[in-house]
C-alpha cells in the first residue's frame, strides 16, 4: 500500500475511533468470528476492553480443548502476543512524541509521522482483536470437529543437535526461528523475550577487535564473560568487523585503508590478521563445545568491497583507496596470472616496466566494464575476500576444528548486476560449514514512483530469495542453511505497517522449503514494558545508514505479522519430516552459471533470471551448474545443462562442460554466441562437440520458452510425479510447487506455494491417469483434485 492511500485509511480510522468515545461501533478489519458480544454490549467497549473480552473467550475454549486433550499452543500463542501488544499499545499512545520520532526517521513515512504516531496504538488494538478473532474461530472449528490438525512440535532450545544439514529436536527435522539484534540491552536469559513465542536462539557477546590489548592478549574480562557464559541454549557467535581501537590505529596508519560499510579495517593488513588470529583463536578454545556456538560463529556482518566509482557505498566511505599491503598483494595476483608484464600491458593498453611498478586507480571507473583491467580487478577483489575467510576459518579451526561457520552473506551480490563488491558467493558457500545469507523479499520499493515489472504477475519481489537459495543448495546441497537476519518483514527500502499475515506466512514458508533451516528475523526492538530498546532512545546517530528508521512499522508494531510468523514457524515445525522430504529432491534442470560472465556484463543476472523463471514454476527445484559443480558433485544428479547468454567464460569453465558432454551429459545452447569468449573477451577458437552425450544448439529465434520446453523434454518421467494445471487472470504461472511419494509408497505429499498477484484455480491429476484427491494436512479438509488457492496462499496436501 502507498504512503498516500495509508494515510486515507489512517484518517478514517481515526475518525472511527472518534466514534468510540461517543458509542458509535467501532469496524474491526477482517474479522474472522462471530462477536461474543451482543453489537449494543461490543458498541460500548473499547478496542482494549473488546481485546480482553476476547481474550477471556479464548482462554475459556482452551480449557475446554485441554480438557479433551487437543492442543491449544498455537492459541496460546494467540493470548501472548495479544497481551504483549495491548501493553505496547498502551505505551506508544502514553509516548507519541518518540513514536513520532521514530516516523520522522524514516523518509518514506517522513511527511505523515504525526499520523502514524496518532494512529498506532488503535490500529494495534485492532490487530490484537483480528488475532484473537481467529483463534476463537479455529479454535471453536476444531472442538465442533470441522478441522483436525497436528499437535505443535516445540522447538527443545537447549537440545538441539547439529546434523550435516539438518538441526534436530527430539529426533526430528527442526526450523529454528528469532530475531536478530533482538532488544539490546536485556540479558538473553529474559523469558519475557527468549521463549517460545519470539524464539530462544542464544548468542554470545559480538566478538570484535576492541577484545584484544596492545600487548596482543585478550582483554581478562571478555575472556571472563566468554567462560562463564550460561550454557542454555542453542545459539551462534558473531565477529562484528565494524570498529578498532585507537592503538591500532596509531600503530598501523593505513589500517583503515580499503575498508568498507561493515568492515572497518584493511583486510590484507598483517597487524589486523594477527590480532584477529589471537582473538578467534582464544574465543573459539573457550567457546568449544558451548550451547551458544552450536549454530556457529558468523565470519562477518553483511561484508561487501564495493570499489566502483558512483555506488552508494561511496557515501560512507567504503574502498575510495586501497593499502600499499593489497596493491602489493593485486601486482603479486598479475604475475601469477600473466606469463609475462608484456602479456599484462597487451591486454589493459598499458607500458608498465613490470608487475612491481602496476597501479590501479581505486574506485575503479565502471565505464571500463568489460576491459581486461576491469577483469582482473573485480576477479581478484574476490580471491582477496576468499583468503580472508578461509584465513579465519583456518585459524578458529586449528583450536576447535568442529566449530562450524557461516558468513552473513547480502544475496543481491549474487542476484543483482554489479560484480565489483568482492563477494564470490559460490566459493564462500563452499568455504564455509554451513550456508549463510540475510535474504530478503519485498513489495514495491518505496522509492518507486511506478510499479516494478514483477507487479505484472506477483504478489511481491521473491527473485532475491529463490535465485540465491537454488544457487547456493546447488553448491552445498548437504549443509545447514542458516539465515542470520532474515528481512522478508522489512528492509531498508520497503515496509507497510498492515502486512498481511498471508504474506508472512508465504514467504517463510517458500524460503524453509527452499533450504532455510534457521532464520532470525530483522529485528525485534521492544523491550518487554513495550519501550523501545535502549539504542533507539537516544539521537538515532547510527553509522549504519538502516538503523535509524528500522523501528518504524517494524514487526513489534505488527500483531497479526508477529503472531503469524510464530505459527508458520510452528507449523513447519509440526511438518518437519514432510518439508524436508518436499525439499529434499534432485534439481533435474541446471541452468549453467559463470562468474566471469556476471563481472564482464552490465546485465547478466537479469539476463539470467529471464531463462530461470519460467523454469520455476514446473514442479521441481531449480538448480544450478558451474565449474566447480561439475566437477565436483555426481553429473547423475541431473538431467541437462541449460546455457543462456552467457558469452565469456575461462577456459578451464569451457572444458568442464566439454568433459560434461564426453562422459554422456546433455547441454542445450541457447546460441552460437554463448562461451564464445574467454575472460577477457578474446574470441574462442574451440566449440562444445556432443562427445559421448548431447548437444543441442536452439536455432537463432528460439526464446525462453522454446528452451524451457526443450529441457523438459530430458527431464526424466518422474519429475515431477504429478501434473498441477494452473489458471489465474494473469496468464502467466505463478504458483511453485513439490511433490514427493510418502515413505509408505501410497500416495504422495505435496506443497503448494502461490506467489502470484491473483487467486489461482489449480487443478491435479495422475501422470499414471489414476485418480488424485487432496487433503489439506493443516485443517484435514478435502479439497478434491481442483480447487481455488488465493494470491499468497499456501498448502501442504496429502494425495491418494
Amino acid at each position: 500500500m502507498s504512503n498516500i492511500n495509508f494515510c486515507k485509511h489512517l484518517l478514517a480510522a481515526m475518525i472511527a475511533a472518534a466514534c468510540v468515545s461517543c458509542g458509535s461501533q467501532t469496524q474491526v478489519p477482517n474479522a474472522q468470528a462471530p462477536s461474543t458480544q451482543s453489537p449494543e454490549t461490543e458498541a460500548s467497549l473499547t478496542l482494549k476492553e473488546t481485546a480482553l473480552q476476547k481474550i477471556h473467550t479464548l482462554e475459556a475454549l482452551m480449557l475446554n480443548a485441554s480438557d479433551q486433550g487437543i492442543d491449544v499452543t498455537r492459541e496460546e500463542t494467540a493470548v501472548w502476543f495479544a497481551k504483549e501488544f495491548l501493553k505496547y499499545a498502551d505505551w506508544d499512545e502514553a509516548n507519541p512524541a518518540q513514536i513520532e520520532k521514530f516516523f520522522e526517521s524514516y523518509s518514506p513515512f517522513k511527511e505523515q509521522k504525526s499520523e502514524y504516531a496518532s494512529y498506532l496504538p488503535q490500529f494495534e488494538r485492532e490487530q490484537v482483536i483480528v488475532i484473537l478473532d481467529k483463534g476463537i474461530d479455529a479454535l471453536t472449528k476444531v472442538l465442533a470437529g470441522e478441522i483436525t490438525r497436528r499437535p505443535v512440535a516445540k522447538v527443545d532450545w537447549q537440545n538441539i543437535d547439529v546434523k550435516q544439514d539438518m538441526f534436530v529436536s527430539k529426533g526430528k527435522p527442526i526450523f529454528l526461528y528469532d530475531y536478530f539484534s533482538k532488544s539490546m540491552g536485556n540479558p538473553t536469559s529474559d523469558e519475557r523475550l527468549y521463549n517460545d513465542y519470539l524464539g530462544s536462539v542464544d548468542h554470545i557477546p559480538s566478538i570484535n577487535p576492541y577484545w584484544l590489548k596492545q600487548d596482543g592478549t585478550v582483554q581478562d574480562w571478555r575472556m571472563g564473560q566468554l567462560k562463564n557464559y550460561p550454557n542454555k541454549d542453542v545459539g551462534y557467535a558473531l565477529l562484528w568487523n565494524s570498529g578498532i581501537p585507537d592503538w591500532m590505529l596509531e600503530q598501523e596508519p593505513e589500517i583503515q585503508k580499503g575498508r568498507s560499510l561493515f568492515t572497518g579495517f584493511d583486510i590484507d593488513n598483517p597487524l589486523i590478521r594477527q590480532s584477529w588470529s589471537t582473538i578467534i583463536k582464544e574465543t573459539g578454545k573457550a567457546s568449544a563445545s558451548h550451547n551458544a556456538t552450536k549454530m556457529g560463529f558468523i565470519l562477518s556482518n553483511e561484508p561487501h568491497w564495493y570499489s566502483e566509482k558512483g555506488h552508494w557505498t561511496q557515501n560512507f566511505g567504503e574502498m575510495t583507496s586501497i593499502s600499499t599491503y593489497t596493491l602489493a598483494k593485486f601486482q603479486t595476483w598479475l604475475s601469477n596470472k600473466y606469463t609475462n608484464i608484456h602479456e599484462l600491458n597487451n591486454n589493459w593498453q598499458t607500458n608498465f616496466g613490470d608487475f612491481q611498478s602496476v597501479a590501479i586507480d581505486i574506485p575503479v571507473d565502471p565505464s571500463i566494464r568489460g576491459s581486461a583491467k576491469w577483469y582482473d580487478w573485480c576477479r581478484f577483489n574476490m580471491d582477496r575476500s576468499i583468503d580472508w575467510f578461509t584465513f579465519l576459518q583456518n585459524e578458529l579451526h586449528s583450536v576447535n576444528p568442529n566449530a562450524d561457520t557461516s558468513i552473513k552473506i547480502m544475496p543481491d551480490v549474487f542476484t543483482e548486476n554489479n560484480r565489483s563488491h568482492g563477494i564470490d558467493l559460490e566459493a564462500l558457500t563452499e568455504l564455509t560449514t554451513m550456508i549463510g545469507d540475510d535474504a530478503k523479499t519485498r513489495g514495491r520499493d518505496l522509492r518507486s514512483q511506478t510499479p516494478e515489472e514483477w507487479e505484472a504477475h506477483y504478489a511481491y519481489f521473491w527473485e532475491e530469495l529463490a535465485v540465491s537459495y537454488d544457487f547456493m543448495e546447488s553448491v552445498a546441497p548437504n549443509k545447514i542453511h542458516f539465515n542470520s537476519e532474515t528481512h522478508f518483514l522489512s528492509s531498508s527500502w520497503w515496509r507497510e505497517l498492515d502486512t498481511s499475515p498471508e504474506y508472512v506466512r508465504n514467504t517463510f514458508w517458500l524460503a524453509t522449503l527452499m533450504g532455510m533451516d534457521a532464520g532470525l528475523s530483522w529485528f525485534w526492538a521492544r523491550d518487554p514494558d513495550g519501550s523501545p530498546e535502549e539504542r533507539l532512545e537516544g539521537k538515532l546517530e547510527f553509522f549504519d545508514p538502516a538503523m535509524a528508521g528500522s523501528y518504524a512499522a517494524s514487526t513489534g508494531m505488527q500483531p497479526q505479522v508477529a503472531n503469524e510468523l510464530t505459527q508458520v514457524m510452528m507449523d513447519l515445525n509440526s511438518y518437519s519430516e514432510e518439508i524436508m522430504a518436499l525439499r529434499k529432491q534432485r534439481r533435474p534442470v541446471r541452468l549453467f552459471y559463470s562468474e566471469t560472465s556476471a563481472i564482464n556484463k552490465p546485465n547478466h543476472m537479469t539476463e539470467l533470471f529471464k531463462m530461470y523463471e519460467p523454469l520455476f514454476f514446473e514442479g521441481f527445484p531449480m538448480g544450478y551448474a558451474t565449474q566447480n559443480i561439475i566437477q565436483k558433485q555426481d553429473n547423475s544428479s541431473w538431467d541437462v545443462v541449460v546455457v543462456y547468454k552467457t558469452e565469456y567464460v575461462t577456459d578451464a569453465e569451457f572444458n568442464a562442460l566439454q568433459s560434461y558432454l564426453n562422459n554422456g551429459g546433455t547441454v542445450i545452447l541457447d546460441s552460437a554466441t554463448s562461451l564464445a569468449k574467454n575472460e577477457y573477451g578474446q574470441p574462442r577458437q574451440a566449440v562444445l562437440a556432443a562427445g559421448q552425450g548431447r548437444l543441442i544448439t536452439m536455432p537463432t529465434d528460439a526464446d525462453e520458452s522454446d528452451i524451457k520446453h526443450k529441457a523438459l523434454e530430458f527431464v526424466s518421467a518422474n519429475n515431477p510425479l504429478v501434473n498441477l494445471t494452473e489458471v489465474n487472470s494473469t496468464g502467466h504461472k505463478a504458483c511453485t510447487w513439490r511433490v514427493v511419494k510418502k515413505p509408505d509408497g501410497k500416495g504422495y505429499w505435496m506443497t503448494i506455494v502461490n506467489l502470484g498477484s491473483s487467486s489461482a484455480n489449480l487443478v491435479i491429476t495422475a501422470k499414471d491417469a489414476g485418480d488424485l484427491t487432496a487433503t489439506d494436512m493443516l485443517t484435514g479438509k478435502n479439497l478434491g483434485n481442483q480447487f481455488d488457492l488465493a494470491s499468497n496462499g499456501v498448502l501442504l496436501l496429502e494425495l491418494n
